[in-house]
């Protein structure tokens, strides 16, 4: 895929914290792309760096102690990272958009609804408040609210976790961005209400011709929804291609841990499937490979030196020294 292609091209980024009980690298030497339209999930265990990742491409990292260290970030042919703090305003809300998994958190519990939407339409599309009105009013029917004429005056503790979520999703695309960075939208919900949050991102996907980076630490939401996947961990991709050939012609140890612990319907186990050991502290990774003290394939080369990601098929690299073997874990 070549960059005009590209809505957003991340090249080797790193985001590190400097802490006082050391540095703590939460991304490292991270390159990724999303073409317009897209689904790309970033999937792996907490702590491995997605959110920091999504925070970066928004320039939201907190600093300090939270430094971009090194990198680009294009998006629509800029480098978001050379961008003035006024112009990325701009960017923020308008070309891309974010939503998070706990929308209670994200919502002013003082405003109303109402209010908060059409805030945003206000300061990015610069027009009256009758106009912003009318518009809140139509992404709340977009998104599924019944009576939204009702529901603008109402004020946050009054509705439930799902609406909540569509209430930040209205939020999210009242205007109209190319990107929209999903972290973890489904995790504070039950399971009926995160297949229905997941199948109106779908829907309004197609109608609005959106990208989506999707962050989410469910593989069973990826396989249903992504064009691609990569997988994250200690900070580092270890293993990015189109979802069918990840989850068919796994090519890195994690990867296939994280996909044998999934419940399935069609196999009875005694017991889940759990990838042993923790994930490393970011401010103190081993040596080599950071997935060697865990990984069931991990001999002395992977202790000492650090894999590159490599082409296991076209479009899908993995980074690690045997992925001709993890088919056999």
């Amino acid at each position: 895929m070549n960059d005009r292609q590209n809505l957003l091209t991340v090249e080797h980024l790193s985001t590190f914290f400097h802490l006082e009980s050391g540095v703590a690298k939460a991304v490292q030497d991270v390159s990724l792309s999303l073409a317009r339209g897209e689904t790309m999930g970033l999937v792996g265990e907490s702590g491995c760096g997605k959110s920091v990742t999504a925070l970066s491409v928004m320039r939201l990292i907190p600093s300090p102690p939270g430094k971009i260290e090194s990198g680009k970030i294009v998006f629509s042919d800029r480098d978001l990272l050379t961008l003035s703090e006024e112009k990325m305003r701009h960017v923020r809300g308008n070309d891309i958009a974010m939503i998070f998994q706990e929308p209670m958190t994200s919502l002013n519990p003082v405003f109303t609804i109402g209010f908060q939407i059409m805030e945003a339409v206000m300061l990015h599309q610069r027009v009256g408040k009758k106009e912003a009105l009318a518009r809140t009013i139509e992404m709340l029917k977009l998104v599924g609210i019944p009576d939204p004429v009702e529901r603008v005056n109402e004020y946050p503790h009054q509705l439930s976790g799902g609406m909540r979520q569509r209430i930040m999703i209205a939020m999210a695309l009242s205007c109209n961005p190319d990107l929209l960075i999903a972290d973890e939208p489904t995790t504070a919900l039950d399971v009926t209400i995160q297949a229905q949050i997941m199948e109106l991102l779908a829907r309004l996907q197609d109608e609005l011709g959106m990208a989506i980076l999707l962050i989410t630490h469910d593989l069973g939401i990826v396989a249903g929804v992504a064009d691609r996947m990569a997988v994250m961990y200690a900070g580092r991709i270890v293993e990015e291609g189109p979802t069918g050939n990840v989850f068919s012609r796994t090519g890195h140890p994690y990867t296939k841990g994280l996909v044998k612990s999934v419940p399935r319907l069609d196999t009875v186990r005694d017991r889940l499937w759990v990838i042993e050991g923790t994930v490393p502290d970011a401010a103190d990774l081993p040596t080599g490979c950071p997935f060697n003290p865990r990984c069931p394939l991990a001999d002395e080369r992977c202790r000492i030196e650090l894999p590159e990601l490599n082409e296991i098929e076209p479009h899908h690299t993995a980074r690690c020294f045997y992925s001709d073997r993890v088919a056999t874990l």
